[in-house]
């Protein structure tokens, strides 16, 4: 008959321990990602806001020729009343149905002419794509956390406590 010694549990307990590691590592680091790119969304609409509010109080108008749309940009050109022709290095902002050759009127920051929008498009375009993103990633998140929180939990359970507790009788 084969006994169990202190130097068997003890063999038993590092990978354990290990793993509880790995959880607890894993579960903070789901959380950590999600709270990044919560940062990330909130710091986003927040700039739109404040490219609307510059635009705003430097107000100028043109009419633009869309020059190329990417996938990360859209380029167009235009002139300001003085005659000097612009081309947004960064693109327009709310591009969104934007077509090459397209003329487009535009809005900009007439104190700096590489800040251009789309005209009557404003920062609350910003929130749709932001707060789906942010709902797909803490629905992705959350039940992760949650489920590696249990695991966590019932490795920290005794052996006998986890099963349910029924009927005695």
């Amino acid at each position: 008959m084969r006994t169990v010694g202190p130097e068997h549990t003890r063999e038993a307990q590092v990978p354990e321990a290990r793993r509880a590691h790995a959880l607890r590592l894993g579960s903070w680091g789901v959380l950590g990602a999600a709270f990044v790119i919560t940062l990330l969304g909130v710091v986003l609409v927040m700039g739109a806001f404040r490219n609307d509010q510059v635009i705003a109080e430097n107000h100028g108008t043109a009419t633009a020729l869309v020059e190329q749309v990417l996938f990360d940009r859209t380029l167009i050109r235009y002139e300001t009343p003085d005659g000097v022709s612009h081309s947004p290095e960064n693109g327009v902002l709310y591009p969104d149905g934007l077509t090459a050759g397209q003329l487009v009127r535009i809005e900009y920051d007439t104190t700096d002419p590489e800040l251009a929008k789309v005209a009557e498009r404003t920062w609350l375009l910003t929130l749709l794509p932001v707060s789906t993103t942010l709902l797909v990633t803490w629905l992705v998140a959350g039940p992760l956390v949650w489920f590696l929180r249990s695991r966590l939990r019932a490795l920290a359970a005794p052996a006998g406590a986890a099963e349910p507790a029924g009927p005695t009788g």
